[in-house]
């Protein structure tokens, strides 16, 4: 069972998440024990490493002017859907160059709301995952969207699209990562869990496992402590249930 659930996790888990995994299935045993069959056989999960920025790309931080203020202060959570999204751009690197990817999170539910992928670090690329969760969630005015101070989200095209959707902008400090460490974990996960340290052949084929590892992996699949050992889409299923048998 533990050498199932660890292919399923595609190796990611660890000793924690699997023996989480296995509770869930209602299976009797200790964390000790999962622990110890794991080491015995090498299965091990992945860890969380750090890359370094594509030189000559680094985010340019905005004007101090054109900043919005701090609506978060470090409050990574929320009591409901489409309160408060997170935002973040982060890099892959493949054979033919760097791939930049951003995301929009809902931090209710730690599920992965909005993305994009191109060749190049634009405003664009921000306004494009975010035009994708207002699609999808149709948040009601007054839905925050927490980012940092790179020029993508003070871009006049990220604020016209906030506006008509009745969106609020939000920044942390500049280079405080502290302030949008809920992006920073998600960023971690990618990188350690989808890229981990491979070197892709092409963008395309790079932008294909990272779509797949969002939509069929951890939105759908992938167990959060903070969501009590549930996938986003479980959490916001469980959610929307209890909802309808209040009412």
């Amino acid at each position: 069972m533990i050498a199932e659930v660890h292919e399923a996790s595609r190796g990611v888990y660890g000793a924690p998440k699997v023996f989480a995994e296995l509770r869930r299935r209602g299976e009797r045993t200790s964390r000790k024990r999962v622990a110890r069959i794991m080491r015995e056989n090498g299965w091990a999960g992945t860890t969380r490493g750090c890359a370094k920025r594509p030189k000559g790309e680094a985010k340019q931080a905005a004007p101090q002017a054109n900043s919005a203020p701090d609506l978060v202060r470090r409050e990574f959570g929320a009591d409901g859907p489409n309160r408060a999204w997170f935002a973040d751009i982060t890099y892959v690197r493949t054979h033919q160059g760097w791939l930049y990817l951003a995301v929009v999170m809902d931090i209710w539910s730690r599920m992965v709301v909005g993305w994009s992928m191109s060749p190049r670090m634009t405003a664009d690329l921000a306004d494009d995952a975010l035009k994708m969760a207002i699609a999808r969630r149709r948040p009601e005015k007054g839905c925050i969207h927490h980012g940092d101070h790179g020029s993508q989200y003070v871009s006049l095209l990220l604020g016209r699209t906030m506006r008509d959707a009745g969106i609020e902008p939000s920044m942390g400090s500049i280079s405080s990562p502290w302030d949008n460490a809920a992006m920073e974990s998600l960023m971690g996960l990618i990188k350690a869990e989808c890229v981990h340290a491979r070197t892709f052949e092409t963008r395309e084929r790079a932008a294909l496992e990272i779509f797949e590892y969002i939509e069929a992996f951890y939105n759908r699949v992938r167990i959060h402590s903070a969501l009590g050992n549930l996938s986003p889409e479980e959490f916001e299923a469980r959610h929307a249930k209890e909802a309808a048998s209040a009412a």
